[in-house]
C-alpha cells in the first residue's frame, strides 16, 4: 500500500501526518506526489511514517521496491511453483504466504485474481473446500478478458478473433470466473 493510500486510510492529510511525525510537511507530499522516493529515504524517516501509520518500516517501503514482472512470466512462475511442489503443498504455501491479498493490496488484480484462480481449481480437483478467506475476491472480475499470449499472437496473426472465443470456451472456469482466459497449467516446460 503506498503512502498516499495509508495516509487516506487513516483518515489524516499529508500536514497532518508530518506535523505528528515531525518529518518536514515538504518531504512528505514529495513522497506522495513522486518527486522524493521513499525507497531512498532515511531510516528515520521511514521509522517516524511508520510508527505514525501503525505499520512496519518493510510493510511501508514495499510497494515501493516491489518489482512486477511481466504477467506471461508471472503465470509460467506459478505453474513452475505448482509443478515442483504439488498440489497439496501448493495450496498449503499459497494460504501460508497470502500472496493472494498482497498482490491485492498493491493493486496487482490479474496476478491476485490468477493465483485465486488456480488456487480455487487446484482445490476443486482435490476435492479440498475452497478457503472462505478469499470469498470478497470471489466476487472480483476483471474488466476485460485477459488472454493468454500466445491466444493472443494467433488471433493477430489470423486477423481473427475466433481464436479468442474458442480460448474463452476451453478455459477452466475456475479462472473464467474472474475473466481470465487459461485452458493449461501442467504442462509446463
Amino acid at each position: 500500500m503506498t503512502l498516499t493510500t495509508l495516509i487516506q486510510q487513516k483518515g489524516l492529510t499529508v500536514y497532518a501526518l508530518s506535523k505528528a511525525s515531525g518529518i518536514p510537511y515538504t518531504t512528505v507530499s514529495d513522497i506522495c506526489s513522486g518527486k522524493t522516493r521513499l525507497e531512498k529515504c532515511s531510516a528515520e524517516t521511514l521509522y517516524k511514517l511508520s510508527k505514525e501509520l501503525g505499520t512496519t518500516m518493510e510493510a511501508l517501503i514495499e510497494p515501493y521496491v516491489a518489482q512486477r514482472t511481466a504477467f506471461e512470466l508471472f503465470k509460467s512462475n506459478v505453474c513452475h511453483r505448482l509443478r515442483e511442489l504439488g498440489d497439496t503443498n501448493f495450496i498449503i504455501d499459497t494460504l501460508t504466504k497470502d500472496d493472494i491479498y498482497k498482490y491485492y493490496r498493491r493493486m496487482w488484480y490479474p496476478e491476485a485474481l490468477y493465483l485465486l484462480a488456480m488456487l480455487d481449481y487446484i482445490s476443486h480437483i482435490n476435492a479440498i473446500p475452497l478457503c472462505s478467506e478469499y470469498d470478497a475476491l470471489r466476487k472480483c472480475k476483471l474488466q476485460k478478458p485477459l488472454f493468454p499470449g500466445s491466444v493472443l499472437a494467433s488471433a493477430a496473426m489470423l486477423n481473427n478473433d475466433h481464436v479468442k472465443e474458442q480460448a474463452m470456451q476451453q478455459a477452466i472456469p475456475e479462472f473464467m470466473r474472474f475473466n481470465i482466459v487459461e485452458s493449461e497449467v501442467r504442462n509446463v516446460i
